[in-house]
């Protein structure tokens, strides 16, 4: 098992390429199979999760090639609608497929989905949209069995704007019978750039980004290149360390609007943010001030894959956060770990107070999931000594060569093999 050796104490300074977004590559991936023509995905990170969905593709019979930074779909000689347990296991993204294959062969049977310990993350949402379409669902010694006859559109109110319910109703209503109008919809970057997609491919969607998306469905999906967006949730990372550790660092390739919120906030903790195209500049020489209030909420709202790396910043700023997870339930495993530093955290339930110290000494910790682990890593940049990240496993899961594009910013960070 790896671990990232990390001396802290160094401030930030250089340029990152953002790499192509995690959390928009895996419904793109699930997509592919809708189609019996070949998909080409440029720009694409060689991340844990992109390598599983990959090899959940191969299990149901589709050709997948990865070569560089391109991976290529064949699906033609896709035949099974049988979900690999061992593989969905690992991976929460595996559900998307339940939508992708149910519209391929009208039938699908999937162990519950894996991940990150962050919650109980059900599928109820996911499940009653894919009823509304016309599909027959029961549990089976742990699995989920779905089939239709014919799925047919129709009219699914969300009682939540999930992202992975609004992707996954997206991608089994875009072959259906009729008009599905799906209102409450998550408005995420990513469902933008699903839609695109879908529509590249001869899909009619629309209003993708807004409370109300609108599929109307077609015969037949072809084949295309596409370049998916770039990663708002690793460049907020790396604003978000640079903040930290002070220091002036440039991310490119990320549209201001995907991470206004957490522009905001950065701004709150005295940053300087200057914005030009697809750049953004953050500098940081003035002392680090502490956020007031921070609330996950979706899309345009704060992140909640940004809330661990915010609460770890606030660690050291001056004054007092309080950090409200409204998404998930158990999203602070961080904090026992960031303790270790000397970090002075209190939590209550969904709520985390912060007191900011004037340093975090260095610790052995432990990544108990991705954005967890990114937390510790730049905790680790910003405190003084050599710390240990264990599990880095964790980390790969979102981030691609992580401590080279640290290295490169004039940190010291070594992956080391445990």
């Amino acid at each position: 098992m790896e671990h990232l050796k990390i001396e802290g104490g160094r401030k930030l300074c250089g340029e990152v390429q953002v790499q192509g977004a995690k959390n928009a590559v895996l419904p793109l991936l699930a997509a592919c199979i809708l189609t019996d023509e070949t998909v080409s995905l440029q720009g694409v990170p060689p991340l844990t999760d992109v390598r599983c969905m990959g090899a959940i593709l191969k299990e149901l019979g589709c050709r997948v090639k990865m070569e560089g930074d391109t991976i290529t779909v064949d699906s033609s000689s896709a035949a099974s609608h049988l979900l690999p347990s061992a593989l969905t296991k690992e991976l929460r993204s595996s559900v998307f497929m339940l939508g992708s294959v149910l519209s391929r062969f009208k039938r699908a049977k999937i162990a519950y989905p894996g991940g990150c310990d962050i919650g109980l993350r059900t599928i109820d949402l996911h499940l009653s949209g894919l009823k509304r379409l016309g599909v027959t669902i029961r549990e089976e010694d742990g699995f989920i069995c779905c089939e239709a006859d014919k799925l047919r559109g129709a009219e699914i109110l969300l009682d939540f704007p999930s992202v992975g319910a609004t992707e996954n109703i997206m991608l089994a209503a875009v072959k259906a019978d009729g008009v599905t109008v799906l209102k409450n919809a998550a408005k995420e970057p990513e469902i933008v750039d699903l839609q695109s997609f879908l529509n590249r491919m001869g899909a009619r969607v629309r209003g993708a980004g807004h409370s109300t998306v609108v599929i109307e469905g077609v015969k037949k999906l072809k084949g295309v290149a596409y370049t998916p967006i770039k990663d708002r949730i690793e460049a907020g990372t790396f604003l978000i360390a640079a903040a930290l550790c002070g220091g002036e660092v440039e991310i490119n390739g990320i549209e201001e609007e995907n991470i206004s919120s957490l522009l905001h906030k950065l701004r709150e903790n005295g940053c300087k943010i200057h914005i030009k195209n697809d750049k953004i500049i953050l500098r940081r020489i003035s002392p680090l001030l502490a956020n007031k209030l921070i609330q996950t909420s979706p899309f345009p709202g704060f992140p909640t894959d940004l809330q661990a790396p915010m609460l770890a910043l606030n660690t050291v700023a001056n004054g007092t956060c309080v950090v409200e997870e409204n998404l998930f339930e158990t999203r602070f495993h961080h904090v026992p770990e960031l303790k270790k530093m000397g970090a002075d955290v209190v939590v209550k339930d969904r709520t985390a107070i912060v007191r900011g110290v004037s340093e975090l000494h260095a610790a052995e910790v432990f990544s108990k999931d991705l954005r967890g682990g990114a937390a510790l890593v730049i905790a680790a940049l910003k405190a003084q000594g050599v710390s240990r990240v264990m599990n880095c496993s964790f980390i790969d899961r979102g981030y691609a060569f992580l401590e080279d594009k640290f290295n490169a910013l004039g940190a010291k960070v070594e992956r080391v093999e445990s």
